[in-house]
């Protein structure tokens, strides 16, 4: 099997690989824009904020989750992978809906959207299709997130295209809180349960494993799920509170997590500090809407923090484990990691403390944000292009 037909053998393969490139040229347009002035944008048809924003969520996001559901329904669900075939196709969506958003402006807004929405729809199918091989309720209430996401991006395109007035931002902040969302009730699973089939195997004493109420996951998931539908209601009170609640229960899981224990493990602590990031920047959104600090900054600390840093530690590990390979991270992941981490804080801090320099913390934050994609994308392109170690 040639490289090229074994990148669209596993869904992972080609997903990951463009979550990675796109993370990282996006990324790299946005940086070198800010620091020209708004260079390169301004044939943009719509505010250049926007395009990041849109792009992050619904480019980036869309791809790691692509990768994810392709990957880990089958496994879920003792199915059958998605042929090559499919894989190709779903994934030509995906690059024309970048294609038709790139030069947004010159591709009429409303052959961009019908572009853009086609990418979701065809990748639910598939995983509806594989989720009724086996179906649990609690995987199947995922495919409600994949409906959100779908949503909040007609929200935006609805106002691109001159028929709503003010949805845009609806969209984007419901596409973030689809993302976060996902984070909450798919991280909320694999962290503790990662962490505690480490601690397995080195015989760790039970009564020291992680442990969470049953209660406290019920409230994390009910407000997880709510996350994306209170943005796209419109009532800025409903997501605060929404919000709040779910940071603080987060915050709770993950006090019983053992997350210390997990320090010497990157490949472990880089899922508990992006469910830290996860709970902080749900805590600092809520308290905006109460009038406490930025936004902006909240946005950003879940935006990088939880979405980037989960992102990228799920997409190595599975990266790994499906190509044979032993669960320890690299020495480049392990530098990705810390990159994306540090990007977040960097990105807060330059907007809520060090305001004077904010300038040059945004461009920091943008070049380590940049750094974090290519070092992952050195570390993962020998994964997804070679065949598995283990001859399987």
């Amino acid at each position: 099997m040639s490289a090229i037909l074994r990148v669209f053998s596993e869904g992972f393969r080609v997903f990951f690989l463009a979550a990675g490139f796109f993370g990282a040229g996006a990324g790299l347009l946005w940086a070198l824009s800010l620091a020209s002035g708004g260079a390169g944008m301004d044939r943009l048809s719509i505010a250049p904020s926007q395009w990041h924003a849109h792009e992050m969520i619904f480019g980036y996001g869309a791809a790691a989750i692509g990768g994810f559901f392709l990957t880990a329904v089958p496994n879920w669900t003792g199915s059958k992978g998605a042929r090559v075939g499919f894989i190709a196709g779903v994934f030509g969506l995906w690059l024309i809906g970048r294609i038709a958003l790139w030069p947004m402006g010159v591709v009429p807004p409303m052959a961009a959207m019908v572009a853009d929405l086609m990418f979701v729809p065809v990748l639910a199918w598939k995983i509806l299709s594989q989720l009724l091989k086996r179906p649990k309720p609690q995987n199947m209430v995922l495919l409600s997130m994949l409906v959100a996401l779908w949503v909040s991006n007609l929200l935006v395109h609805l106002e691109w295209a001159g028929l709503t007035a003010d949805t845009a931002r609806q969209g984007i902040v419901g596409g973030l809180m689809t993302l976060v969302g996902l984070i909450g009730v798919l991280g909320g699973r694999v962290t503790p349960a990662f962490t505690r089939n480490a601690m397995k195997r080195v015989d760790v004493p039970e009564a020291d494993w992680p442990n969470t109420p049953a209660a406290l996951n019920k409230v994390s998931m009910v407000t997880s799920l709510a996350l994306p539908w209170a943005a796209m209601s419109g009532s800025d009170i409903l997501l605060t509170c929404v919000a709040m609640i779910a940071g603080i229960a987060q915050l709770a899981r993950l006090s019983g997590w053992k997350s210390l224990w997990t320090v010497s493990q990157p490949i472990l602590w880089s899922l508990h500090i992006s469910m830290a990031f996860l709970a902080l920047g749900l805590i600092l959104y809520g308290l905006s809407g109460f009038g406490v600090g930025q936004e902006l900054a909240a946005i950003h600390v879940l935006g990088i923090g939880c979405v980037g840093g989960m992102t990228l530690a799920v997409m190595s590990r599975a990266a790994l484990g499906h190509t044979g390979r032993a669960l320890i991270a690299s020495k480049p992941l392990v530098w990705a990691y810390g990159a994306m981490a540090s990007a977040a804080l960097m990105r807060w801090v330059g907007q809520s403390v060090l305001v004077a320099v904010y300038d040059f913390t945004l461009m920091l934050a943008g070049g380590l944000w940049v750094a974090a994609m290519v070092l992952f994308l050195i570390a993962i392109f020998p994964m997804a292009t070679a065949p598995r170690l283990d001859g399987k």
